[in-house]
């Protein structure tokens, strides 16, 4: 017998088994998600999804193909929130501490809440991150921001209105553009794709049955 638990879906009680996450248990109640649902893996953010428990007042964040129903849970899907996206040509710019200042100006009205850290479905220190992009420093933003999914929850509870995916989308790609180290082995085999060194081989891989695939990709050699 499964264990079942009570939920309440944008307002509506249904009864789901309680070893469901909750987008499982959205389609087990019905629910077609044409949006809000992606990799089902914890790696695209497109079901940031807020909920609250019955009885306690702390609003929470989660994604909802990683969190498991609980009894009492009401919950709202957010898959979609409406980020500022400034528009650049990454071989124009440089990693100016300006640059940041120019494209996203509102960082620098950071109150220090940490209200965007509190809520990171990720639990990344997303006003660490921010505060190196105020500084320009685009490589520590990097790497603090390296595991976002880009939900967006973070920025919906900003009371300065700050874009923090976005920002830490245009710390990236100035650090892999002009900061962090070349690596000639990877531009190596780039060249060599592009010359068509490996076609043959992708070419006899894509011909292989499906559990073959399997089966080479589960005990291939893994690059220490």
């Amino acid at each position: 017998m499964e264990t079942m638990v009570h939920i309440y879906l944008f307002g509506k009680e249904y009864e789901v088994p309680d070893n469901l996450t909750i987008m499982r248990a959205m389609e087990y109640a019905g629910y077609r998600l044409v949006r809000g649902c992606g990799c089902r893996n914890g790696f695209c953010g497109a079901c940031a999804t807020i909920y609250r428990i019955k009885g306690q007042t702390e609003l929470k964040v989660c994604l909802a193909c990683q969190t498991k129903v609980e009894e009492g849970m009401y919950i709202a899907t957010l898959p979609f929130f409406p980020l500022v996206k400034q528009i650049y040509d990454i071989e124009k710019i440089k990693p100016t501490e300006q640059i940041m200042m120019q494209l996203y100006p509102e960082i620098y009205a950071c109150i220090g809440c940490n209200a965007c850290t509190k809520s990171c479905t990720q639990g990344l220190n997303v006003m660490q991150y921010i505060a190196y992009a105020q500084r320009g420093e685009y490589n520590r933003c990097a790497e603090e921001s390296f595991d976002c999914v880009m939900c967006g929850v973070c920025s919906s509870r900003c009371p300065a209105g700050i874009s923090h995916p976005q920002v830490a989308m245009l710390a990236r790609r100035l650090n892999g553009k002009y900061l962090a180290p070349k690596s000639q082995h990877l531009e190596d085999r780039v060249q060599e794709i592009r010359n068509g060194t490996f076609r043959e081989l992708l070419e006899a891989l894509m011909n292989k049955p499906l559990n073959e695939m399997k089966e080479l990709y589960n005990n291939r050699d893994i690059e220490k």
